[in-house]
């Protein structure tokens, strides 16, 4: 235990009054997170979402270590290395539609990359009237500025309104709030009509950005059969460049490889982030098609390339990571493993939704929101004097589990190769959280 009077570091997302101090973790190992006093939690957020095999795995550790030795750190501003040679061969390879990879070092980074690819796509082939980036609504690309733009939840990021650039928003179907009277298949095509009617009277929009598969931060929305699908189509009707965000649903997280594949809908540019190392060193990948690359070529005075460059840009040691972690996944099935695995789940539906202060449940391969509320008729969230997040933690520490809520949904978002009985246990301790947290959030 960490007392915070002693500290120096301000937390992430944290109202910093209201805790006195910090459980200082000392060790991991699988899906277990250690403190300094030795009491031991399941990580059921991942680390954040990106924890792929669970903690100390020697084969990354291994990859970390043998890359160390050789090199830490080279520039990628006109040297390369093996490590990140190798990495975007394999990611190219990987992701149907795909020619280039532009490295970057954490998700929100990838993003901002991938805007600014669009946006100079539209001015490297002589068209400025393409200047407008359309999205859904309650989506989340990260917290940097480009990124709270095209992906604005107003609970984030209010405070920051007047300084972002403005994006065109469409609803996205949520199941568990929709408008009257309507089915889930009759809110699809209204939301899509709106977004085909919008696009057919404008001419001036570059791109469509979305998260691939499901909205995670905006309170896990997992998409309909065929809605994502329908938007790429919808895109290419009008000329519209189709952008997805796969850092927090690719790789495994809803039960495929590449969500984008599942869904039938190629984009032109993608990002990736979070699994990419399995977890364990900061890393992130913006890849482009052909077409988008190749309208950046040109004569040096023409001034097309792409105006943008990250430091640790490639880092040898993160690729290294990254390449073992790739390896790992066909070498132990890890998407079958996690196609079955995520079935377990299912088992607890019923009993999560007996409990009287849970409203919905939202699931898809690794990844479940349980959206708590105040009353489940009328489906009002709960918002208790102390943070959700607060109460959760302090709840779940005391089952031996390590939550994080975004709003009133609380996230279970465990290692990827989690085992069933491990699963089991974590689900568990789960509902004995959420009915022991009842008392403090009604």
């Amino acid at each position: 235990m960490l007392n915070l009077l002693k500290s120096s570091v301000w937390h992430p997302n944290t109202q910093m009054k209201e805790w006195e101090s910090f459980d200082k973790i000392t060790n991991g190992k699988g899906i277990w997170l250690i403190d300094s006093d030795g009491n031991k939690m399941i990580d059921a957020v991942a680390s954040m979402w990106c924890n792929v095999w669970g903690h100390s795995n020697p084969q990354l550790i291994k990859a970390i270590s043998d890359q160390s030795k050789k090199l830490q750190h080279s520039s990628q501003f006109n040297l390369t290395t093996e490590p990140a040679e190798k990495l975007a061969d394999s990611l190219v390879k990987t992701s149907p539609g795909m020619h280039k990879v532009f490295y970057s070092d954490n998700g929100s980074s990838a993003m901002e990359i991938a805007i600014k690819m669009a946006l100079q796509y539209w001015k490297n082939i002589g068209n400025e009237k393409k200047t407008e980036i359309a999205t859904l609504e309650n989506g989340y690309h990260g917290d940097t500025f480009g990124a709270m733009s095209v992906g604005y939840v107003p609970e984030f990021f209010g405070k920051f309104k007047k300084q972002l650039f403005t994006t065109i928003q469409f609803p996205v179907p949520n199941k568990y709030r929709m408008l009257k009277g309507l089915t889930i298949n009759d809110y699809q095509n209204f939301c899509l009509d709106k977004i085909e009617k919008r696009f057919s009277k404008k001419d001036n929009i570059a791109a469509f950005v979305m998260e691939s598969g499901a909205q995670v931060a905006g309170g896990v929305v997992i998409y309909p059969k065929g809605f994502q699908k329908k938007i790429s189509q919808i895109c290419k009707k009008y000329d519209v460049l189709f952008v997805l965000d796969e850092i927090a649903t690719g790789f495994g997280r809803l039960g495929s490889m590449l969500q984008y594949e599942e869904q039938k809908s190629i984009p032109d540019i993608v990002a990736y982030g979070k699994m990419l190392t399995g977890g364990y060193l900061t890393m992130a990948a913006t890849l482009a098609n052909k077409k988008i690359y190749n309208s950046f070529l040109g004569e040096f005075n023409d001034w097309k390339h792409l105006f943008h460059g990250h430091t640790y840009t490639g880092n040898p040691i993160a690729a290294a990571v990254a390449n073992q972690n790739l390896k790992m996944y066909k070498k132990n099935n890890l998407i079958k493993k996690i196609q079955k695995t995520s079935k377990t789940f299912k088992k607890f539906y019923s009993e999560i939704l007996e409990i009287d202060i849970v409203g919905d449940i939202r699931h898809k391969g690794m990844l479940m929101g349980i959206e708590i509320v105040k009353d489940k008729s009328k489906k009002i969230p709960i918002s208790p004097k102390q943070s959700i997040n607060k109460i959760f933690f302090e709840e779940g520490k005391k089952n031996g589990i390590y939550l994080r809520t975004l709003g009133n949904i609380v996230m279970i978002v465990p290692p990827l190769a989690i085992t069933e009985s491990e699963l089991n246990l974590l689900l568990k301790r789960t509902i004995l959280t959420i009915k022991s947290a009842k008392s403090k959030v009604v």
